[in-house]
């Protein structure tokens, strides 16, 4: 984990030396650009996004949105840090343990996903109800320390002995693991996708969610900004989530079109995606994103009870105040 936060430093030194973008576009409509990078190639998570940009809400705001697949995992955080990039999706733990530990100047301004999509998942064969049914098991997992200590929190809160459970790094390798039984279950894999895309492909799942074992619920994704840009281009920013919300309203209710939307945005060469398992992930995610309150706001006690159990697990130095961490641009 030391070394990627270095990493992500070093990102933020050499990117902030190639000088600021400038926000403005001078082209005849006067646009002003906003660069957002996501997190992943497109999916499901970032239908609003791609909706309501088909339907040129985000022009009606004065907005010319480029959207940058990232390259690596830490680049929404680094190029948003850098002022290389306006906004980025990025995960809430992560943004925490940056702010906190490496003064990495950002902070969240709205939430994309209110809820948790990741799973302990496994094949029903494999005789797992629960996390301590863990014991004597193989798990296989990404994500580093958090990870790990997510799943060892589970077994602990089900009356379970994590030391005789064997854990392995596999990567990006959490469905051929499991398909393979090289792995007895996998942590990282998500309702939304990783799920239906087993079932799919005939094999009989079962998972359950940190949420119910120790673990607080948390939002699977945020958008950042930098701290400096949300003072100069906050109204302008605040302008982009009203677009992104009404792109949001349009595919709660005309799900279907929604993703055709997506389909014809996708990286077919490198993440091409699977319409049924689309279909199915847009309709649980429109459910995830306005869980605790209207799509892209904030939980304030949802947030605190992350700050504290990343505390408590020793991920960050001290409990930071909610105003260093979040800043809601939109009501």
């Amino acid at each position: 984990m030391k070394f990627k936060h270095l990493l992500i430093i070093l990102l933020i030194v050499v990117f902030s030396g190639c000088g600021n973008k400038s926000s403005e576009n001078k082209g005849i409509n006067k646009l002003e650009t906003i660069d957002l990078v996501l997190d992943w190639y497109p999916t499901s998570s970032s239908v609003p996004i791609y909706v309501a940009l088909k339907k040129g809400y985000y022009k009606e705001e004065g907005i010319k949105l480029n959207i940058h697949i990232p390259s690596g995992v830490s680049d929404p955080l680094a190029l948003v840090a850098a002022k290389k990039a306006d906004l980025g999706y990025y995960y809430i733990h992560n943004t925490i343990i940056s702010i906190v530990n490496d003064r990495i100047p950002v902070k969240a301004i709205a939430t994309t996903l209110q809820g948790s999509v990741n799973t302990v998942m496994f094949l029903k064969e494999r005789n797992i109800n629960r996390p301590k049914d863990l014991e004597g098991k193989i798990i296989g997992y990404s994500g580093g320390p958090l990870s790990e200590k997510m799943i060892f929190t589970m077994m602990k809160a089900d009356g379970g002995d994590p030391k005789k459970a064997k854990l392995i790094d596999v990567g990006f390798e959490l469905l051929t693991s499991l398909m393979t039984k090289k792995v007895d279950a996998i942590f990282g894999g998500l309702v939304t996708h990783e799920v239906p895309l087993l079932e799919e492909k005939g094999y009989k799942v079962n998972y359950f969610f940190p949420r119910d074992f120790g673990v607080p619920e948390y939002p699977e994704t945020l958008i950042i900004a930098n701290n400096e840009l949300i003072e100069k281009r906050g109204d302008i920013y605040s302008k982009f989530l009203k677009a992104t919300r009404k792109g949001f309203e349009y595919a709660k209710g005309n799900p279907e079109e929604a993703v055709q939307i997506l389909l014809s945005n996708q990286a077919e060469d490198q993440f091409p995606l699977n319409e049924n398992v689309e279909r199915i992930a847009t309709k649980r995610y429109i459910e995830i994103m306005e869980k605790f309150g209207p799509f892209l706001s904030i939980d304030k006690e949802v947030f605190q009870k992350n700050v504290d159990w990343l505390y408590e697990k020793g991920f960050i130095k001290r409990k930071e105040k909610l105003e260093n961490l979040y800043k809601s641009l939109i009501n």
